[in-house]
């Protein structure tokens, strides 16, 4: 011991000035025998170590990364200073401890975690971490778990490597093959605020146990390096994580809409066919997904696959380029293709590549490529090196770039793990001397993204990437994931909600599934009950919504106009395409500023102790609460509102929770199967003009109109708030250069007056409007007397018909909304619109005479408005025996002066029937709202 504090102690006197040093990155050693330790210091809240057993690379240059990280800049903390063993900046404290080197850290007066070797002279070494005051923790990738449930933390779990060597698509009985990608970043929460980040920068696999105290973390490799990150909370934690490892440049906006897929569409004929299906039933759809049959598809187990080919069967695509741009032109859908790192062994790409050393090879730097004949349902063959990137970047060209210059807008990764390998492979690597399988083996498809982002990056074009696989950093090249052949059971649709979570913490926002389930062959549900859900769960957290599944039978359904309840996959979808200005915006602050797009509650509520776990509800930005639906038979849940003011997304409704569950929330409204969703109060959420000649979601109609009107959706809240929408050309990466418009929006509830302001944009692009109407829908407790633009009183209307008809003014619509517009109006001019609150709803009290019940069964008023269920009997409402068996009940917020119909029906009290006993005979009852307050009484009798 006294050996190891004298060689401390020269080290220190060494490489550190005592007191205080600014601003520059401070590096410090220690060691114990033949160990060293060495602390990077990168900012304040950011700390760098490497540990190991052998020789020191020493203090005058900056520590190894690998390729998952993406900033090498950093100019050092503000301070730093040392006393003895303890190293302090302004926002974290480090303490070497002699002789074990093990590394305690704070925030800096709050420890975190102190951490220390573990078997570091073995080939499978690691780390052990306290616990500590930890109680949860999130990220470390994507891993499913048995028993259907979307909540769960990592603290009481292992995550265990998918396959020997890491990465890998996993299999189990409830969840079909999915898959299982490393990503190690770890964050840790703890009671008021107390967190931290953790990065373990290993390409290897790991092995992650947070079942006991201390947890550990093992791996191979001849070092240990990690990362660790501290902050004020959660979102200055992950900012900081996407800093190091590169935030998302912003997908083309054709993303966000919906791509349909199969495996695979055999033609043209087959693509056109499900077209012209979702056009009729008027659904919007922005893609088309090209499994295996669009280069010929593959054969199993020959050397004569086309597996590798990247080229059109023109057989069955023939003219590819004359159609992908009648597509783009006249239909307004774009196209992916699916390609793969296998090249069949008998092509001529095959030689090729082997000539010029571009292929993986078989244990030596001068041996032959690989030849692949396990698992051989592509084929045999060969793999290309994506490690290289010279050979990533002549296929690029030679392969991928003439795809690009037809027309093809997306690239779809498969098999990326890699799936077939030979595990005494050789490749050019991606660690220095190190060029065995394990050594690149979970970083390959995060080369492969790279190559392709690479390419694209002498062209103004936006990469658009879909891959199975990844590692830390992978967000950074534009790239979506997906969880592979997930089969099509409601417990694997749960698990991919939590696997969600842990991709949100781990940087991914973009991540999302087989919409429907691959693996058909699994159903052990109703197939279109388990769609529905997933497509509405898809149309709110997944980029893109892919509907997808096996059909090699071609007996098999996708699209969500000829699977499931299509009238609610019509309302989900819509929806979304309505959404597509608030998501848009979200990703440009995603790339902006690193937020995520769809985070789990705690990442905002920390201090929650009810969202610590919760995976079934999720957000969308900031704003938007969302409840998973994962079950059967499920026409009802329960929803957890963290402390604050909410209003139901589809009725307006204001709830005031103190962090509370709502009961009995109801999944059908309207007719339609929907999620619940609430908006926070002072949410501003930007929203798209859709209606049935939406063909897409950059706008294109089937009456070849414009319909570009900025629309906000609006919540009050006496608390002043804003959200900025962002806009650009949705296709070229103009806006890395400041090609994009930016316009405030904000609102302010004082008294009963509501403003609302759209601020002048700032900003332009090419194709930006320069005028354009603004439409304000604002959602609040009472209706409206007055509204003014500018200070000059807007004309009221009497009826949503009238309002359409005008070029400006005000209506008000029924539950809780009130919708104001102005003529269009230059976009550099500022538009505030206040409106003055208070006016009582519109009311009527509904009576229902003769209404003889049974046990369980009640008397319901429903009708032809929102307010009374859209005709839908689950969404009708409840009356009272208030002079048994006359029926009665007062139903407010209705639209005023509105002709409505309605009947009386009898219908089972629990679980939101769509179903009645028994409806009023004869003919509807109706009536007109009055313009305000209470109408009197409307009857109807059995």
């Amino acid at each position: 011991m006294k050996r190891a504090l004298v060689l401390l102690t020269v080290l220190l006197g060494t490489f550190l000035v005592a007191g205080e040093a600014r601003a520059a990155v401070q590096r410090v050693q220690f060691t114990s025998g033949s160990t060293y330790l060495i602390v990077e210091f990168l900012d304040d809240d950011l700390v760098h170590f490497e540990l190991a057993s052998g020789t020191s690379p020493g203090t005058g240059s900056a520590l190894f990364t690998t390729p998952q990280v993406a900033k090498k800049d950093y100019t050092g903390p503000s301070s730093f200073s040392q006393s003895g063993n303890t190293l302090t900046t302004a926002s974290m404290k480090v303490e070497v401890t002699a002789g074990t080197l093990c590394v305690r850290v704070s925030d800096p007066v709050r420890q975190l975690y102190e951490a220390c070797p573990r078997n570091l002279t073995q080939a499978w070494k690691g780390l052990t971490i306290t616990k500590g005051s930890i109680q949860n923790a999130y990220g470390l990738g994507e891993q499913f778990f048995m028993g259907g449930s979307s909540d769960g933390d990592w603290v009481g779990r292992s995550r265990t490597p998918g396959g020997p060597y890491g990465n890998a698509m996993a299999y189990d009985t409830d969840n079909g093959p999915v898959g299982n990608a490393q990503i190690p970043v770890l964050f840790g929460v703890g009671a008021s605020n107390l967190n931290y980040g953790l990065l373990l920068d290993q390409v290897y696999k790991q092995e992650w146990n947070l079942t006991g105290d201390p947890w550990t973390v093992d791996t191979w490799g001849d070092q240990l390096r990690w990362y660790t990150m501290t902050g004020p909370d959660l979102p200055d934690l992950r900012k900081d994580y996407m800093e190091l490892t590169g935030r998302p440049p912003v997908p083309p906006k054709k993303a966000f809409g919906m791509w349909v897929s199969e495996f695979g569409y055999d033609n043209w004929a087959e693509i056109d066919s499900r077209l012209n299906g979702l056009r009729a039933a008027k659904f919007p759809v922005d893609g088309f997904v090209l499994d295996l049959p669009w280069f010929g598809g593959v054969t199993a187990g020959s050397d004569n696959t086309r597996m590798g080919t990247l080229s059109w069967d023109t057989a069955n695509f023939p003219n590819p380029a004359t159609t992908i741009s009648n597509y783009q032109a006249n239909k307004g859908i774009g196209l992916m293709t699916i390609e793969e790192s296998y090249v069949g062994k008998n092509l001529a790409e095959h030689a090729d590549l082997a000539n010029r050393g571009y292929l993986v090879r078989s244990g030596c730097a001068t041996c032959s490529p690989v030849y692949l004949t396990a698992n051989d349902w592509w084929g045999r063959g060969g793999m290309i090196d994506w490690t290289q990137d010279a050979a990533a970047d002549y296929w690029q060209t030679t392969k991928r770039q003439p795809l690009i210059d037809q027309g093809i807008m997306g690239h779809w990764l498969d098999l990326g793990e890699p799936e077939m390998y030979d595990a005494a492979d050789w490749t050019s690597g991606v660690l220095p001397g190190k060029h065995a399988h394990a050594d690149y083996h979970n970083v390959y498809n995060l080369k492969w993204a790279e190559s392709i982002a690479r390419g694209y990056a002498s062209s103004t074009k936006r990469p658009f990437v879909l891959a199975r696989s990844g590692a830390a950093g992978m967000q950074r090249y534009g790239v979506a994931m997906w969880s592979a052949d997930i089969g099509s059971k409601l417990t694997a649709l749960a698990q991919q909600q939590n696997a969600q979570l842990h991709m949100s913490m781990s940087g991914i926002d973009y991540y999302g599934s087989d919409i429907g389930g691959f693996r058909r062959e699994m159903l052990d549900s109703d197939l279109n009950e388990l769609y529905t859900q997933w497509f509405a769960d898809g149309a709110w957290f997944e980029v893109p919504i892919r509907p997808h599944t096996e059909n090699l039978c071609n007996c098999a359904q996708t699209s969500p106009d000829a699977i499931g309840h299509t009238a609610s996959n019509l309302a989900n979808l819509r929806q979304r395409y309505e959404l597509a200005p608030y998501y848009y915006s979200l990703a440009h602050r995603a790339y902006l500023y690193g937020e995520p797009v769809v985070p789990p509650l705690v990442y905002q509520y920390q201090n929650d102790a009810n969202v610590r776990e919760m995976g079934h509800e999720k957000l969308i930005g900031r704003d938007l609460l969302v409840g998973v639906v994962a079950g059967a038979n499920e026409r009802k849940r329960d929803v957890y509102l963290p402390a604050g003011s909410w209003f139901d997304y589809a009725s307006g409704e204001k709830l005031t929770s103190t962090g509370q569950w709502f009961t009995d929330r109801p999944l059908w409204v309207g007719g339609a199967f929907r999620l619940p969703a609430f908006a926070r109060a002072g949410a501003i959420i930007p929203k798209m003009y859709v209606d049935d000649k939406t063909m897409n979601v950059v706008g294109k109609r089937t009456d070849a109109t414009t319909r570009n009107e900025l629309v906000a959706r609006v919540y009050t809240d006496p608390a002043a708030s804003n959200f900025t929408l962002y806009e650009d050309d949705g296709a070229t990466t103009g806006y890395q250069s400041g090609a994009v418009r930016t316009t405030l929006l904000s609102q302010q509830l004082s008294g009963s007056t509501a403003t609302v302001t759209v601020a002048a944009s700032s900003g332009t692009y090419t194709g930006a409007p320069a005028s354009r109407t603004n439409v304000v829908e604002l959602v609040s407790d009472t209706q409206a007397s007055a509204v003014t633009l500018n200070g000059t009183t807007l004309t009221q209307h009497a009826t949503k018909a009238a309002f359409d008809a005008a070029t400006s003014g005000w209506y008000n619509a029924g539950g809780n909304l009130i919708v104001a517009k102005s003529a269009s109006t230059s976009v550099t001019t500022a538009k505030t619109f206040a409106f003055t609150l208070g006016q009582a709803p519109a009311s009527m009290t509904f009576r229902c005479d003769n209404g003889t019940t049974t046990t369980g069964q009640s008397v319901y008023a429903v009708g032809s408005v929102p307010q009374l269920g859209g005709w839908s009997v689950a969404g009708a409402v409840k009356l009272s025996p208030t002079a048994y068996p006359t029926w009665t009940g007062t139903i407010g917020k209705l639209p005023p002066n509105t002709s409505i119909e309605w009947k009386c029906v009898k219908r089972q009290e629990t679980n939101f029937p769509d179903t009645a006993d028994q409806w009023q005979p004869g003919g509807n009852t109706t009536f007109t709202s009055p313009a305000s307050g209470t109408g009197g009484t409307t009857t109807g009798a059995f």
